[in-house]
């Protein structure tokens, strides 16, 4: 994780409550459990995650990615932990090919707008380096529905160095960047139920959390 000093940390920190597994343990420790009692062990291999830090004390993840190797550096799976707006995560385990993409049933009430069914073609390669020590990412996921109807979602961006300098300038560019995100996903919700889609029922969805 990125150590910032007292004044920066309102603008970025990562919180074990943000996350699946237990509050009160660290995000590592949470993963690396939920793996286990799934008959993976890391062994110590590195682990990178993407997700949004939580800004001003608030945060919403629509993903998160852990790219999880072994001690050897190759990758043993990726798990993507998907957020709803209704304070409710699941986590896909997804063992992927050479080009990071996987297939999955969907198991989680995300929309309002679409029931659980279908299945995601999920395509989460690492972040590939550009020009040290910047990094490329490029990710997608598409839901397939029974009624042959598709949606896609994408995630493109450039990873830089978490300096003071930048952090500061990433605030300024795109002040409380999480609230903007979940105030954008409930003006896009309101939207659509005015022009008259119809809401989908929300089923009970079991924790996941190892206890």
């Amino acid at each position: 994780m990125p150590r910032l000093g007292p004044g920066l940390r309102a603008l970025a920190r990562f919180d074990a409550r943000d996350h699946l597994g237990d509050p009160s343990r660290p995000i590592r420790d949470n993963l690396d459990r939920f793996l286990h009692a799934r008959g993976i062990d890391l062994a110590g291999g590195r682990v990178m995650m993407l997700a949004h830090a939580r800004v001003l004390g608030y945060v919403f993840n629509p993903l998160t990615v852990y790219w999880c190797h072994r001690p050897d550096g190759t990758l043993a799976c990726v798990v993507a932990e998907v957020h709803n707006t209704y304070r409710q995560r699941h986590a896909y385990l997804l063992h992927t090919d050479e080009r990071g993409r996987a297939q999955v049933p969907k198991q989680f009430y995300v929309s309002p707008f679409y029931p659980v069914d279908g299945n995601y073609r999920m395509t989460l390669p690492e972040p590939r380096p550009t020009a040290p020590p910047d990094s490329r990412l490029s990710l997608s996921i598409t839901l397939t529905r029974p009624d042959g109807h598709s949606f896609v979602a994408s995630v493109h961006g450039t990873g830089r160095p978490a300096t003071a300098l930048a952090l500061i300038g990433a605030a300024a560019r795109h002040p409380w960047s999480t609230a903007a995100v979940t105030t954008r996903i409930r003006w896009q919700g309101i939207r659509l139920y005015l022009r008259g889609l119809p809401v989908e029922p929300r089923p009970p969805h079991p924790p996941q959390e190892v206890q």
